[in-house]
């Protein structure tokens, strides 16, 4: 399945020992397959894998809160122009730019008892909702939706649903 590809720019707080080039590329192929308005290799995203400092900037300095976040989205396309992409042979080229924050990734990872790798997947795939138009703070109905794309898009990559213990 053709999917968004990365443009990835990688912090040496993140661990060399994992490819996180093809950890983005399988979460973006799974993420194509829940929501086929990605299923487009023209589409670009520009990844960073940050340290705590930058996200913590972009956060305080775009969306006015002063701490840093796990995962920032910047969309370039509205919703109606991805949607109308997806019927191009040569979409658009930049979907939006995704920023991931290791130290947060990596706290929230170990609270949960899970790899990083892991969560950093289900960031990767969240993020790629919201650059496709999806948004989980429009209400619940929309929450709903963009969990369960998560959750499918992730057992795809045979990553058990992040949400199962928060609904027991």
């Amino acid at each position: 399945m053709t999917a968004p590809n990365f443009d990835i720019d990688i912090d040496a707080v993140w661990p060399a020992s994992t490819d996180w080039e093809a950890l983005a590329a399988r979460a973006a192929e799974a993420a194509a397959h829940v929501a086929p308005e990605l299923a487009h290799e023209h589409l670009l995203v520009s990844l960073v894998m940050a340290d705590d400092e930058e996200v913590h900037a972009l956060n305080k300095q775009w969306r006015a809160k002063d701490k840093p976040t796990n995962v920032l989205s910047f969309p370039m396309l509205s919703r109606e122009e991805v949607l109308a992409a997806a019927a191009l042979p040569d979409a658009p080229g930049m979907l939006g730019d995704m920023i991931l924050a290791h130290g947060v990734c990596a706290r929230e990872a170990a609270d949960k008892g899970i790899p990083v790798e892991t969560h950093a997947a289900h960031l990767l795939i969240h993020g790629l909702l919201h650059l496709a138009g999806y948004d989980h703070e429009t209400g619940e109905d929309d929450a709903a939706e963009m969990e369960g794309l998560e959750t499918k898009a992730l057992a795809l990559m045979g990553i058990a649903d992040p949400y199962a213990a928060v609904q027991q």
